[in-house]
């Protein structure tokens, strides 16, 4: 998928991580961490930057998926050392899942391509894919956006409900 495609599955694979946060009144949180999907949405596409690395490579996989976990772990764990341990813990926890889902997003976008992605390279080739719509198709990436954005409003909506049901 282009640009826009990955916006919008960024924002469907951030949905559920985003209600959660909304139902337990992390509104700021939630719409700070789906900015943060967003603006990651081509981290596994740079990839074409780098010289010698194949594209839909070690950047289309788990482990990559795991390691900007981890990155976005360190740094909700420094953001949340402020309010102690607890908070350097949660943050740190919410990082892993908004990382990882960066990626997650990403890779759903490309398994919808005819060419696939392979996950758990090196350790296996196998190559998965749903062969729904060319990565360059316009309607495919305009439709995973509007997707992303009408899941976002109904997390916020949704969330919003849940929170004042629960008084937060």
């Amino acid at each position: 998928m282009y640009r826009p495609g990955h916006y919008g599955a960024s924002l469907v694979a951030y949905a559920p991580v985003g209600f959660v946060a909304i139902a337990l009144g992390g509104v700021e949180l939630a719409l700070a961490c789906g900015a943060v999907a967003v603006a990651g949405a081509m981290v596994p596409d740079w990839d074409q930057r780098v010289p010698f690395v194949r594209h839909r490579g070690p950047t289309h996989t788990v482990w990559f998926t795991l390691l900007v976990g981890g990155v976005l772990a360190v740094a909700g764990a420094l953001l949340g050392s402020a309010a102690g341990f607890a908070g350097a813990v949660v943050l740190g926890a919410f990082g892993f899942v908004v990382g990882a889902t960066i990626v997650v997003g990403h890779l759903l976008a490309d398994v919808l391509t005819p060419m696939g992605i392979r996950p758990f390279g090196p350790l296996r080739d196998d190559t998965y894919t749903l062969d729904v719509a060319k990565a360059a198709n316009p309607i495919a990436n305009y439709a995973l956006l509007a997707l992303g954005a009408a899941a976002s409003v109904v997390v916020v909506g949704a969330g919003g409900a849940v929170a004042g049901v629960l008084g937060l």
